[in-house]
Formats: C-alpha cells, sequence, structure tokens
C-alpha cells in the first residue's frame, strides 16, 4: 500500500469531514430517499385537471407523509444507538445493573439485528458484573490475608517508594503505615532486602525485632509500571525450635548407645570386683577375668565405631564437581560386587557433573543393599537409567523381599541388618541431596523387591 493511501483503520478511527451530525444525515438520506416519490407524485397531481383545494390538501397530505416517515426513519435508527451510548457509559461507569430492552429472544425475533446487538450488550453487562463481583470478593479476600498474615509485606514503585504494607511490617518498622508510605526503602532501612538474591535467609535488626529473616522478592506491574514486591518472614524461632528438635534427636542416639555399651561394661565390672574382694579365689576365675574383659574391649569397640560412623556421617565435604561418565561409573561399580552379577539394563551414554568419588560411594552402598536383599530370595538385582530434560534418572531393582517399613530407612543407625551400622543410607541420601538431586527407596509395584531412584542433574 503506498504511505500516502489512507487506511481502513484511519478511515473508521479519523472524525467525519461532515459537519452534519448522524442523524442529520440519517434524516437527510432518508429526505433524499422519499423525494422522487414525491415530486412524481406533485407533478402529476398540479399538471391534472384537479380543484386548487384537492391539489392543496393532497400536496399538505403527500409532503406530511414524505417528511414524517423520513423523521419516523430517523428515529428508528437514532433512537436504539442512544439506548446504546445510555447502556455502555453505564458500563463505563461501573454500573452493571441496567438492561437493554427487545434483544434477541426477550421481546424481539432471533434473527434481529439490532435485538442480537441488545443481547450482547446484556450479556457482556452480566459478565462484567459477575467480574466485577469476583474481583470485589477476591480484593476484599487478599486484604483480609494481608491483614491477618504474620509475615510482613511490602510493595515499593520503581522509585523505590514504599505503596503498601501490611500489619506486620507496620509492627516491624515500629510505625503506622500513615507514617510509613510514601517514603523511601533507603530511609525505611530496607534498602539492602531490595537487593541481592532472592531467596535468602538474613540477620537483620529493625525497630520491631531482629533476628534471622528469609527475604523473598518478586516485580509485578501496576498499571503499566513496575513494583517490587518485598516479603520478610521471620524463621529465628523456628530455627531454633529445628536446631533443638536435632539435639534431641542426636542425644537421644547418642545416649541410647552409650547406654547399650556401658550397662553391660559397669555389671561385668562389678563383677570382677566383687570377685578380687573374695578371700579365695575360685578355680576357673582366670577364665571369668579373660571373658569379662573380653566383653568390655569388644562393647568399647562398638562404642568407638559408633562415634567414627556418626563423625563420618557429621563431616561430609561438600562434592567437587567435575565431568563423569555415568555408564563408566556403573559398569565399575557393579564390577566391584562379586556376590552376585549385577544386570545392566543402561541406557544413553551420559556425561553428567558431579563428585566421582562420593557418587561411586553412594552407589556401593545401594547395591550392596540391593544385593544382600537379593540373597535372601535367590533373586537378581539390576540397574538402569535415562535422561528425562534436565535431570539423570537411575535405578537400581532388586529381586528381594521388599521393604516392611520404609518411614526409618533414612534414621541415622537404623538398621534390620545384623551387624549393620545404619549410616549408609543416610550417607548416600547427604551425597545426593550436596549433588542437587534425591535419593528413594521403595517396593517395586508390579513384582517382590525394592526400588532404589536417584536423580541427579543432568
Amino acid at each position: 500500500m503506498p504511505e500516502d493511501s489512507p487506511s481502513v483503520l484511519d478511515s473508521i478511527s479519523s472524525p467525519p469531514r461532515s459537519r452534519l451530525r448522524f442523524d442529520q444525515r440519517i434524516l437527510l438520506l432518508a429526505l433524499t430517499a422519499g423525494l422522487p416519490a414525491a415530486l412524481v407524485a406533485l407533478i402529476f397531481l398540479w399538471s391534472g385537471d384537479h380543484t386548487p383545494k384537492v391539489q392543496w390538501t393532497l400536496t399538505v397530505f403527500i409532503v406530511g407523509v414524505w417528511a414524517g416517515c423520513s423523521f419516523s426513519v430517523r428515529n428508528r435508527v437514532v433512537l436504539p444507538l442512544q439506548t446504546l451510548s445510555n447502556l455502555l457509559a453505564a458500563l463505563r461507569e461501573s454500573d452493571f445493573s441496567i438492561r437493554a430492552r427487545g434483544a434477541a429472544g426477550h421481546g424481539a425475533p432471533t434473527d434481529d439485528p439490532l435485538g442480537a446487538v441488545m443481547m450482547e450488550v446484556n450479556v457482556l453487562a452480566a459478565t462484567l458484573h459477575d467480574q466485577r463481583l469476583g474481583a470485589l470478593e477476591a480484593g476484599a479476600l487478599l486484604r483480609t490475608v494481608m491483614v491477618e498474615i504474620d509475615v510482613a509485606v511490602f510493595t515499593f514503585d520503581g522509585g523505590r517508594t514504599l505503596r503498601l504494607v501490611n500489619r506486620a511490617g507496620e509492627r516491624l518498622l515500629a510505625q503506622s503505615a500513615e507514617q510509613l508510605l510514601g517514603r523511601t526503602a533507603g530511609t525505611l532501612g530496607l534498602a539492602s532486602c531490595l537487593d541481592g538474591v532472592s531467596p535468602r535467609i538474613e540477620e537483620v535488626a529493625f525497630p520491631g525485632g531482629s533476628g534471622r529473616w528469609e527475604v523473598r522478592r518478586t516485580t509485578f506491574r501496576q498499571e503499566g509500571r513496575p513494583h517490587q514486591l518485598l516479603v520478610l518472614a521471620d524463621v529465628s524461632r523456628p530455627l531454633r525450635d529445628e536446631e533443638r528438635q536435632a539435639w534431641q534427636r542426636l542425644i537421644r542416639v547418642i545416649g541410647h548407645e552409650i547406654n547399650n555399651s556401658l550397662a553391660p561394661i559397669k555389671s561385668i565390672a562389678g563383677s570382677l570386683e566383687s570377685m578380687l574382694a573374695r578371700d579365695r579365689m575360685p578355680d576357673d576365675w582366670n577364665d571369668d577375668l579373660r571373658r569379662g574383659l573380653a566383653v568390655i574391649a569388644a562393647r568399647s569397640d562398638s562404642l568407638s565405631r559408633f562415634t567414627t560412623a556418626y563423625a563420618r556421617l557429621a563431616k561430609l565435604p561438600a562434592p567437587r564437581l567435575e565431568s563423569v561418565n555415568l555408564t563408566a561409573l556403573v559398569r565399575r561399580v557393579a564390577g566391584v560386587e562379586t556376590r552376585l552379577p549385577i544386570g545392566i539394563d543402561g541406557g544413553p551414554d551420559l556425561t553428567i557433573r558431579a563428585d566421582p568419588d562420593q557418587l561411586e560411594q553412594l552407589l556401593i552402598n545401594v547395591l550392596h543393599n540391593a544385593v544382600d536383599a537379593a540373597l535372601q530370595t535367590t533373586g537378581g538385582v539390576r540397574v538402569s537409567w535415562r535422561r528425562d530434560g534436565r535431570t539423570c534418572d537411575l535405578w537400581i531393582d532388586d529381586e528381594g523381599p521388599g521393604l516392611p517399613n520404609a518411614s526409618n530407612l533414612f534414621v541415622p543407625f537404623f538398621t534390620t541388618k545384623p551387624g549393620g551400622s545404619g549410616i549408609g543410607l543416610v550417607l548416600s541420601r547427604q551425597i545426593a541431596e550436596a549433588h542437587g538431586g534425591s535419593l528413594t527407596l521403595e517396593n517395586r509395584p508390579d513384582r517382590p523387591g525394592c526400588r532404589a531412584y536417584l536423580r541427579l542433574p543432568a
């Protein structure tokens, strides 16, 4: 299209060049449409042999009918448009209670174009009414949640000026909303919270409280302008509760293991002491002494192994990531297990970023448990893997008896195997989570046995 040629959109949006109003143009068009018939009738009337009284009477009648029909056409066109204008003005003013009469199906034929327009306007008004009601209810719910939630919420505009704050935010800054709104984040002491990564845990002191806070920040648009939503949640108390529970679990486990070792040591030491206090030793006192000392040594060794295992579990180093070929690693680990041939179903040739030593230890632990389970039923063990988007999934299936209780699998020092330490699975899950992945165990749904499912970033 040439640059100087007007487009259809320009012809619609530009105002008409005529100075006549729309109703005047409709009237003029109606008069023009009836003009030929009126002229022909008047010509025949005045050229015929009629009395002047008849001629003037019929002339007034013809002109009156012509003008009346023209004005009627004008009103028929203009009045519905005025009604639509009033309806649209009411919608613009958020008055959704007005409805148009004569809509299609309600007093007008279903094929009436004007009735169809009126019906669509009524449907639009009903839709806007429902949407407005839903928006008002959602806004009321949001305001209620904002007021009652025990998390400080702040909204800042593009100039970092505070535009919204809830009650928790007022308590945190020890000021009312009237005193806070309109001030910048720098003057409120929140400038550091609007920078940096999100979410994060940060130690911050505010007029209304200090401690460790979870800082979450996101952006949104209001009236086309960017805003920032800042949420501050006090995590000091939950962290202290978690820390206290962790200490309680630690003390309970350590106390249980120490008591299991000290109780027989104390009993045997008391028996040996009472035996040595006798005036005359029994004939087999030498054997009793050796047996007692052997039990004391065995329990001391068990307690030493326990503390060593716990230290190993608590001092897992951060993984040193490097490129690891998963296929070669699985085949190497499978070759370490000599009690049972490991079936490798395989998968794509993948290279992932991981700590090869830690990942190898994880696979050794899980394969060792799978072989232990499979030997109970003379079953087998198979390994498979695949890539699923941005993750690598590896699973180890055994044909053992399955898991009687999966809730305690990852509890430290819980074991169902005689002589087991109870840290292999816990250590394996820590390694998986340190790599940004996960390790789960569940019974196989299609047949007896267990499946260990390892997911790692690809």
